[in-house]
């Protein structure tokens, strides 16, 4: 019986991924159910099984008494002292024990209870997988649709993309590969629960990463995504080598790097920007193509006036005020944008400069005027500063 259980044992290690341990408990649980169900009397009972030949052994746990009055958990001092010559009244002791038919009730139900000790393992295994994955990209097939959700197999576990994480612009059919980023890991009465997304800012990113080496081993960093998924999305980027250009290592050779993500997204269009700590250089090149004839920061009021030349104002704006919205969700600033037939609003309360004098000194009046920055800093900047890809014109 032992070489054959040894034998299952290696199997059900092998198809399902359970260690030993696991299983010689499973099985330890199992005979102690059955064991207990075989007692004429109720008792405690103990089993304990050799890892290495799968012996086992059952014992009943009785308390030691001069006097017996439960036969079912109490034992004479007189029959204790016969199995081992140093108890005294009051100990516990282990009492081997031969349930009755033991055999046809541990055939009975040690199959129900190792099968459900298994998938119970299983499970947890599972999730615990899939829960250091968050965040990662993970490809899956599409299995079946319902109500809009889609249900992804992904090895063992089948994750649900909601309806509310998908793109606007994809359409899936059962049997399609998908790739989407894990963003929720749960427990479930049938196992993991694990939920996907294709809209994440986090699914550029990794995207980003797979595709670009130089922000894999961190030579180039990420610093804020700006998503309308399924349209447009505005990645800030920084080197940390003065000899890489952030912008064209996110772009790649005639434009490969960034290509690869496009056509992942099926067509969304990405413009790389490049990152700058001083938000009035980051608005600009967040805005280009827009000409930027003025910009003024009113850091009390979190917010930036432009300027734009009135031919350009749509163009900067956006369709549905796209631009501007993605531009803002970038700079972390409200951005009000009009056009030059129209003067700028001016500023409540007097704008701090961004290069102003040091605490103690006098800034004079120079201090009360916000920032102007004319149209000539923007043409000086370099071309790739807020490098678009291609067929990304702003709609």
């Amino acid at each position: 019986m032992t070489d054959n259980l040894k034998l299952i044992l290696q199997q059900l290690e092998a198809e399902k991924s359970v260690d030993h341990e696991t299983l010689v408990e499973a099985i330890r649980s199992a005979i102690e159910i059955a064991a207990r169900k075989s007692m004429i009397r109720a008792a405690h009972v103990s089993v304990e099984v050799n890892p290495e030949t799968l012996a086992f052994n059952v014992y009943e746990i009785r308390l030691v008494t001069e006097k017996v009055q439960d036969p079912a958990s109490e034992i004479s001092l007189e029959d204790a002292l016969k199995l081992n010559a140093d108890v005294v009244v009051g100990n516990r002791l282990k009492v081997p024990a031969e349930p009755a038919n033991f055999g046809r009730i541990a055939a009975q139900t040690a199959r129900q209870v190792i099968a459900q000790k298994i998938k119970d393992a299983e499970r947890e295994r599972i999730f615990e997988e899939f829960k250091q994955r968050e965040g990662d990209v993970v490809t899956g097939t599409v299995k079946r649709i319902a109500s809009g959700n889609l249900v992804v197999s992904i090895g063992q576990v089948e994750a649900i993309l909601p309806i509310r994480e998908q793109s606007p612009r994809e359409k899936y059919k059962v049997n399609d590969r998908i790739r989407a980023i894990v963003i929720d890991v749960d427990r479930a009465s049938q196992g993991a629960r694990v939920v996907l997304s294709r809209t994440s800012s986090d699914l550029v990113r990794s995207l980003f990463e797979m595709e670009v080496p130089e922000i894999y081993d961190g030579t180039v960093e990420i610093k804020t995504i700006a998503r309308d998924a399924g349209s447009r999305t505005k990645v800030a980027v920084v080197s940390r080598d003065a000899n890489v250009d952030a912008v064209g290592a996110c772009v790649g050779l005639k434009g490969a790097r960034v290509r690869a993500v496009v056509e992942e997204l099926n067509g969304e269009k990405i413009d790389i920007i490049r990152w700058s700590d001083n938000p009035i250089d980051l608005c600009i090149h967040a805005l280009n193509p827009a000409d930027i004839l003025k910009i003024e920061l009113n850091e009390e009021m979190q917010r930036i006036h432009v300027q734009v030349p009135q031919d350009q104002l749509s163009l900067a704006i956006g369709k549905r005020g796209q631009n501007a919205r993605l531009a803002s969700q970038l700079v972390g600033l409200s951005i009000d944008i009009r056009g030059d037939a129209e003067p700028v609003e001016s500023v409540q309360e007097p704008a701090n400069k961004t290069d102003a004098p040091p605490p103690g000194e006098d800034s004079g009046k120079d201090a009360e005027k916000p920032r102007e920055i004319p149209v000539e800093i923007a043409e000086e900047e370099e071309i790739n500063a807020g490098e678009t890809v291609p067929d990304s014109d702003s709609e």
